[in-house]
């Protein structure tokens, strides 16, 4: 088979685990990327005052055709500035990199991949930032803005909100030690954006195997698809608001034993996570959090999956034997991981759509004619 990505060499192995977020082991991959940015040969020093320009209008519709080095005419150096803002975010926080990967799962389930997560509350809208899996969870939206307004000055009105974030998200992966692939580009950037949808699709980290195989189904992805891209938490943290349903009853009385929680690795989660405890304490979702491999899958097979909708996938049937192969074959896994973010960053809504100035807002709002004010 053919692949369809470059693993990125050179990363050494770090073993973060549990700790106190104040705490995190994250030294190894801020040499690296230190060494990474001085062996550079070109910087990216750029300006983000956005430059006023007249765009134009929607479009009738944003389902368009997507392809692989859509801006090497209009706008060259668009890959390239958002693979440099990504190494100076993953300098600044090393968890912007699991974050920024997050938004293109939470933006492309919702009605497709056309930056409605990015766009704020108004009067008359109310967002997908504060749905249900995305308060007080999301983050990084900052890192998409800086990259935004970078790409405005180089190239006003050109690169959509929506490709940005398949970018940034592929590059997220490729800086932590994963696989690199090609993304297709040419998305047009969601006039709205729907909180009740949101609400209604995103999955529960309580989820079992049976409703994340018929999730994935409807948007046409496969069950490998499913557990490739269930290895997206290769990476990041994860908070005890997310965890303690699997330790406690009512957060107060610990659970009987529960057979898919390692004993030992269940007192630690414990102990991260203590009866009536800061729900907003994170752990690693796997045992080297800061580094894209395939221990999140060696870890299923030992019991030591963070999340229910982690460790579902090795006691189901349906998912188990992708899981033991991911865990013998990080290539394999790796090859799986980038044709389903491919197919992931398919998935279009087929309303109308718009290149926005600002991704927080669509052009012609009054929240934009102030940013255009300001600027």
């Amino acid at each position: 088979m053919q692949q369809t990505y470059r693993k990125f060499q050179g990363l050494p192995n770090s073993k973060s685990s549990f700790s106190n977020p104040n705490n995190q082991q994250t030294t190894y991959i801020i040499i690296y990327l230190v060494l990474l940015a001085a062996a550079a040969t070109t910087w990216y020093i750029l300006p983000i005052t956005v430059t006023t320009t007249t765009l134009p209008p929607p479009t009738s519709a944003a389902t368009t055709t997507l392809r692989r080095r859509y801006y090497s005419a209009t706008c060259p150096s668009a890959e390239s500035i958002v693979a440099e803002a990504m190494k100076q975010s993953l300098l600044a926080e090393p968890r912007s990199a699991a974050s920024v990967l997050r938004l293109q799962f939470h933006d492309c389930f919702v009605n497709g991949c056309d930056g409605s997560l990015l766009l704020d509350d108004t009067p008359t809208m109310a967002g997908e930032k504060l749905a249900l899996a995305n308060i007080n969870s999301l983050r990084s939206f900052e890192v998409i803005d800086k990259i935004k307004a970078e790409l405005e000055q180089s190239c006003p009105g050109v690169v959509s909100c929506a490709d940005i974030v398949i970018m940034a998200a592929r590059d997220a992966v490729s800086l932590t030690g994963g696989p690199r692939w090609e993304v297709k580009l040419g998305r047009l950037d969601g006039l709205t954006a729907s909180r009740a949808d949101s609400d209604a699709i995103m999955p529960s980290p309580r989820a079992n195997a049976t409703t994340l195989i018929d999730l994935f189904a409807k948007l046409k992805l496969s069950v490998k698809d499913l557990v490739a891209l269930s290895g997206s938490h290769s990476i990041g943290r994860a908070r005890c608001f997310s965890i303690t349903h699997r330790l406690y009853d009512d957060q107060t009385v610990a659970r009987q034993q529960d057979a898919a929680i390692e004993p030992q690795f269940r007192e630690e989660l414990m102990r991260l996570c203590p009866v009536n405890g800061y729900q907003n304490v994170t752990g690693g979702l796997d045992s080297t959090p800061v580094v894209f491999d395939n221990l999140y899958f060696k870890d299923l097979v030992v019991g030591k999956g963070v999340l229910n909708s982690d460790q579902t996938l090795y006691t189901s049937p349906e998912t188990k034997a992708y899981v033991e192969e991911f865990s013998r074959d990080e290539e394999a896994f790796f090859q799986a991981f980038a044709e389903g973010m491919i197919k992931l960053g398919d998935l279009q809504s087929g309303q109308p759509g718009e290149v926005r100035r600002n991704c927080r807002v669509v052009n012609g709002s009054p929240a934009a004619a102030m940013n255009n004010y300001q600027n």
